[in-house]
């Protein structure tokens, strides 16, 4: 049997990546192919209430990088491998590149400490393709506050998410081949154009 392909979604707080994923997932499936969505934190039951922590209780960074790590771990073990492994499509709603933007780029976390932690948690797991929705931090701002109250990420300044997205920059020029950058600018329609060219480029589906 094939394995599956691993595809994830990443950008800022506000990039528009959710509604984006929601309808890649009826692209694929209106194409025969077997689908598991998910999301970071969580995708498991132990993983979800390793989120609610996350993103709901105050911790100094490291302890924020282990808790996404131990979920990452178990999504890993429960949800992301035995899906590929029968075949699936996993899409997923953040991986490990948000912890490198997250909490590296944004808390100025230790870089060398996540790379440690992706290679022990990970294992050589890397998703086969990631579309980054790359959007300036201030209209990011302006479509949350449009939409709904923030929690304890999405309540940070300007400058964080700044940080955040140079974050997401340091990892796309890092590993080209795996990236697509998406222009997250304009309407939802205009954004599904440039998500369905990335896809339909892999040759994939």
């Amino acid at each position: 049997m094939t394995r599956g392909r691993f595809v994830t979604f990443e950008g800022i707080d506000g990039a528009g990546k959710s509604s984006q994923l929601e309808q890649t997932v009826a692209w694929l499936q209106a194409r025969g192919h077997g689908v598991v969505q998910t999301r970071e934190p969580g995708g498991t039951e132990l993983a979800e209430r390793l989120r609610d922590l996350v993103l709901h209780t105050t911790m100094d960074a490291l302890t924020e990088a282990l808790l996404v790590f131990a979920a990452r771990r178990d999504h890993l073990v429960q949800q992301i491998e035995p899906a590929l492994a029968a075949g699936l499509t996993v899409v997923c709603d953040r991986f490990t590149d948000a912890s490198f933007a997250y909490q590296g780029g944004g808390r100025g976390f230790d870089a060398a400490v996540l790379a440690q932690l992706e290679a022990w948690v990970q294992q050589g797991r890397q998703p086969d393709l990631t579309l980054w929705f790359d959007l300036p931090a201030a209209l990011a701002a302006e479509r949350r506050a449009a939409v709904r109250a923030p929690d304890r990420f999405e309540s940070q300044d300007l400058a964080f998410f700044e940080r955040v997205r140079a974050g997401y920059g340091r990892r796309c020029d890092a590993a080209p081949a795996r990236f697509a950058r998406l222009d997250a600018r304009g309407s939802r329609e205009q954004v599904w154009g440039r998500v369905e060219a990335a896809l339909a480029a892999t040759g994939w589906w």
